[in-house]
């Protein structure tokens, strides 16, 4: 396999794991309360990046200044997008979960402006109008009166997350922030904000069977710690267009695991719904990357930061920029 196949095969893979995760969320919420799946998903996941961290053998294991001030605000953002995510998966069907969360991708050039001086095209706000039409579509499940709280929860936590992605721009732009290192605080601070409100589930994990264990695992060691790392490890050998593109296939990953193996149904119209969503998201990611990458150089603030040539670049190399297109699900 060639390093380009390899990449790709990489970066697909990691779409498979985040697609997933909505229906392994939802499953995990069916046994535990939310809270207490949050607090086991950031505790084993800190234990983790703490462990890689003692493991390494090159360069410093401790925090910089940069990645402590950078990773405590991202730590309260990220828990904030997967309450109301965790939330909303456990009242809604895993297909809606995945493919609501990916207006993430046309939401945050909305709230990023400072990366669009001038304004986006009207090419742009028609691919969002198809979106919307879109969520209305998903929300309407077998009949336009059938709104579900699920669906509006995680049409909220796509709100949220678009404004984690931009405060992320924002705090590691031209700062060398190693990504496990800030993984490791963020989750550390999320183990730290849940601990007392999930105490009184503390029981109810002690006595999870292993099905729900093997849940929990899934999500702190798969779809947190080696997604995040995989997707920067690949990112650096391709370009940020074609990771977006391989990315960009998350929500279509997660209808197909909740149809295949969550037993949910896809009506007409959330059929309709899904393939518009999918097609509005794609039309809008074009649209803002082509906009973004013909401003003049040195007007790129807040974008993606181009592949790099060399073969094996650092993890000091890499600060993730504003991943507009790039980051889609935490």
């Amino acid at each position: 396999m060639s390093n380009a196949r390899r990449t790709d095969a990489v970066l697909l893979l990691v779409a498979i794991v985040w697609g997933s995760s909505y229906l392994s969320a939802q499953t995990a919420t069916a046994a535990l309360p939310v809270l207490t799946v949050l607090l086991a998903r950031y505790a084993l996941s800190a234990l983790a990046c703490v462990g890689l961290m003692t493991a390494r053998r090159h360069g410093p294991r401790r925090w910089t200044r940069a990645e402590v001030r950078a990773g405590l605000p991202l730590g309260v953002t990220q828990a904030a997008v997967l309450v109301v995510e965790t939330y909303g998966v456990a009242h809604t069907t895993a297909a809606n979960a995945g493919l609501i969360i990916s207006l993430t991708i046309v939401l945050t050039p909305l709230l990023d402006r400072s990366g669009h001086p001038g304004g986006l095209p009207p090419s742009f706000f028609a691919a969002a109008g198809v979106c919307v039409v879109a969520v209305g579509l998903l929300m309407s499940g077998s009949g336009f009166h059938a709104l579900r709280l699920g669906d509006l929860l995680m049409l909220a936590a796509a709100g949220v997350r678009a404004v984690h992605v931009c405060l992320v721009g924002r705090l590691t732009t031209d700062r060398t922030i190693r990504p496990l290192h800030l993984t490791a605080v963020q989750t550390l601070v999320g183990t730290v904000l849940f601990l007392p409100a999930a105490v009184p589930g503390l029981p109810d994990l002690a006595r999870a069977g292993a099905a729900t264990w093997t849940q929990l695992l899934y999500l702190a060691l798969f779809c947190s710690v080696f997604a995040f790392l995989a997707q920067t490890w690949a990112v650096q050998r391709t370009s940020a267009s074609r990771a977006s593109l391989l990315l960009g296939t998350e929500p279509v990953w997660a209808a197909a695991f909740g149809v295949a193996l969550g037993g949910e149904h896809l009506t007409a119209l959330t059929g309709l719904g899904a393939a518009l969503m999918v097609a509005g998201t794609y039309w809008g990611q074009s649209v803002e990357r082509a906009h973004r990458t013909a401003r003049p150089p040195g007007k790129t603030h807040g974008t993606a930061p181009a592949s790099r040539p060399t073969a094996h670049p650092t993890e000091e190399d890499t600060a993730p920029a504003c991943p507009t297109t790039t980051l889609t699900s935490t």
